[in-house]
């Protein structure tokens, strides 16, 4: 966690934006004033014991045993607390294990300084800042992209409208009232797990609405699942859904490749949090819109929040963003009824 241009910043996670402020700020007061009450070792032998093996050390073989380094850093990069935290006392609640990273002494303390390690905890519940009872009408958009012919396949759209408490569905029957209501509830409480930086022109792009095909732009979206079609149409290779509110507001959320390797990849040569592992976690790409000129500030305030990441969700979000495994089969179009058999 690094203070630059006033703002917090996710060091390890590219540099995204911290925004749980209030947590962030008891975070580092705890940090700030933490008070070294009992020494329980002088020993680098028990580091493991007690779980305060610094995770950046990489002389050190082992995988057990090694705590959360914590750096928060001023303005000018200066570290303003530096700890390795431990395992928490059996016996003594509210405290915790902790070492000064390159001391051996282990110490004590009573502590409520929040370790999470994990993006989530640390960035908005609430993603696109979006309130489902705005939601007006949302498109779940499934198609499959023929690169070679550069055309869609398989196109199929469900449009859901709200009409007071209640939902319409066109095609009608293929999404329950239940599934309506719960996918305007996830859009309305949407969380990212990781998010990967964009191109700086790319991003530029974005937020100026004059998306063009550079070799840069192209190979990062194509990298991710995304394509961009020489008339300036963004595709994804899993589909898109739309989402217009009450206010005048446009969102697409376009759907891409699974993202390998750890749900919260960090910068080349960070040490990583989590063992890397195979995931069905799925890049978003995020654009707003105006629906009505009184909108167009509030858009392009979205927009340029949006502009700057792939963002990285769950694969359970993922399914039911797109309402994989809810989505009724079309209605086969009615028979004529048989001809009566000829009598005899």
């Amino acid at each position: 966690m690094e203070l630059r241009r006033g703002r917090w910043l996710l060091a390890s996670h590219n540099d995204y934006p911290a925004e749980a402020q209030d947590r962030l700020a008891k975070a580092a007061a705890a940090l700030l004033d933490l008070k070294k009450q009992q020494v329980v070792s002088d020993r680098w032998e028990d580091h493991g014991t007690y779980g305060v093996i610094d995770p950046l050390d990489a002389k050190n073989p082992s995988l057990q045993g090694r705590g959360k380094r914590i750096t928060l850093r001023d303005t000018q990069g200066m570290a303003l607390a530096e700890l390795v935290l431990g395992e928490t006392l059996k016996d003594k609640q509210g405290y915790r294990y902790v070492r000064v990273p390159g001391q051996k002494r282990v110490y004590a303390v009573q502590t409520d300084a929040d370790a999470s390690a994990r993006f989530q905890d640390w960035v908005d519940g609430n993603l696109l800042r979006l309130n489902a009872a705005d939601i007006k009408r949302i498109s779940v958009n499934s198609y499959s992209i023929d690169e070679s012919m550069g055309r869609l396949t398989n196109v199929q759209r469900v449009t859901l409208t709200r009409e007071g408490n209640s939902w319409k569905c066109d095609p009608p029957g293929r999404v329950s009232e239940a599934t309506a209501k719960g996918l305007a509830s996830a859009l309305g409480g949407l969380r990212v797990t990781g998010a990967r930086p964009k191109p700086a022109m790319l991003a530029e792009m974005l937020k100026t609405r004059r998306l063009a095909m550079t070799l840069e732009s192209v190979m990062a979206m194509r990298s991710r699942g995304y394509f961009l079609t020489p008339d300036g149409r963004l595709l994804a290779n899993e589909g898109e859904v739309t989402v217009e509110t009450e206010k005048g507001l446009l969102y697409a959320l376009r759907f891409g490749e699974v993202v390998t390797g750890a749900a919260e990849a960090a910068k080349p040569g960070a040490a990583a949090t989590a063992p890397l592992r195979q995931s069905e976690d799925r890049y978003l790409f995020v654009t707003v819109s105006p629906r009505s000129p009184e909108m167009a500030a509030a858009a392009d305030n979205l927009e340029a929040r949006f502009a700057d990441w792939f963002y990285v969700i769950s694969g359970a979000d993922f399914k039911r963003l797109r309402l994989i495994d809810q989505l009724k089969p079309a209605q086969a179009a009615a028979k004529p009824p048989a001809a009566p058999a000829p009598k005899n």
